[in-house]
């Protein structure tokens, strides 16, 4: 029978967080779940002997791609999207968590709103620090805890919330189509718009049930592709701001972007004078605290001027 919710999870050569990954998916109160590994040019014996640790009514409900040669993350994501069946869907990377309620939680909302495409947990940032098999919290944070909602107006400024936050009716990717494999990155900023783009999106009610690890120090396997490929982060974002700028030139013609863009720039020009104003003041203390002074005794004097008439 056809599992609800259909995980992958995409590795390579990540044991360690493979496993904690795997016990993340298996440690859920909600137990209608199949897993779909995309192993994308890793060791196949490596994932095949960490899944056989699991107990086997979770083994049975393991499915694993292998990849001869690594064909990309969003070649990764798609692979597993293809195979997936469930009613519900999610990426569940391979170095990230989940608090054991949040398939129940994320689950039940979307039964009680049949209407929304998918909802997105509250999202803490954990970072760490890897050490052999060990895995070391530095700390963690809020990530965009002043955020209301998920809202397309958010999105366009950056990814307002990451794959393991977010699930979402498999029938989205009938509708918008798979993620964009031709970029080795921010494909699910790309994806992520393309959903708001139909609609807002909830949160969850309650503190975050979506963990995003992250290794500020971590390198080749351990790295965040937020962090060890950030160069290929802001080149793929401006390659995509810029195909979306030439669409819409395009179809508007120049004038309304140019005006725009003048517009920008009065506003940065003016920017930079405060800040230049705000440096000077902060080089001069003491003559910031003389204005303050002189425009105090201003005020006073304009006061007892205005007390004797």
């Amino acid at each position: 029978m056809t599992a609800r919710v259909s995980i992958v999870t995409r590795t390579k050569d990540r044991p360690v967080f493979l496993r904690r990954a795997l016990a993340s998916i298996t440690g859920q109160s909600f137990e209608d779940w199949a897993l779909i590994i995309v192993n994308d040019g890793g060791d196949p014996s490596e994932v095949a002997q960490i899944v056989d640790e699991l107990p086997d009514q979770h083994h049975r409900r393991v499915t694993i791609i292998d990849h001869a040669a690594p064909l990309g993350r969003w070649e990764a994501a798609n692979a597993g999207v293809r195979v997936a069946d469930g009613e519900f869907l999610i990426l569940h990377d391979d170095d990230d968590s989940w608090e054991p309620s949040f398939l129940d939680t994320a689950v039940d909302y979307l039964d009680r709103n049949p209407d929304r495409e998918g909802v997105v947990s509250r999202i803490d940032i954990i970072w760490e620090r890897r050490t052999g098999d060990a895995l070391e919290v530095l700390g963690r944070e809020p990530f965009l805890p002043d955020s209301v909602a998920p809202l397309l107006m958010n999105q366009q400024r950056f990814n307002q919330f990451v794959p393991i936050a977010f699930l979402y009716r498999r029938s989205l990717h009938d509708e918008i189509g798979l993620y964009d494999d031709s970029l080795p990155v921010v494909g699910d900023w790309v994806f992520n718009t393309r959903v708001l783009e139909r609609g807002p999106l909830s949160y969850l009610p309650g503190p975050p049930l979506a963990h995003w690890h992250q290794r500020p120090s971590g390198i080749q396997a351990d790295g965040n592709s937020v962090i060890a490929e950030s160069d290929a982060h802001r080149l793929h974002d401006a390659l995509v701001r810029d195909a979306a700028f030439r669409r819409l030139v395009a179809t508007e013609g120049s004038a309304g972007p140019l005006y725009f863009e003048a517009r920008l720039r009065d506003t940065e020009e003016m920017l930079r004078r405060e800040l230049a104003s705000m440096r000077h003041d902060l080089a001069h203390p003491l003559l910031l605290v003389y204005r303050r002074l002189r425009e105090a005794i201003h005020r006073f004097r304009g006061t007892r001027r205005d007390k004797l008439r």
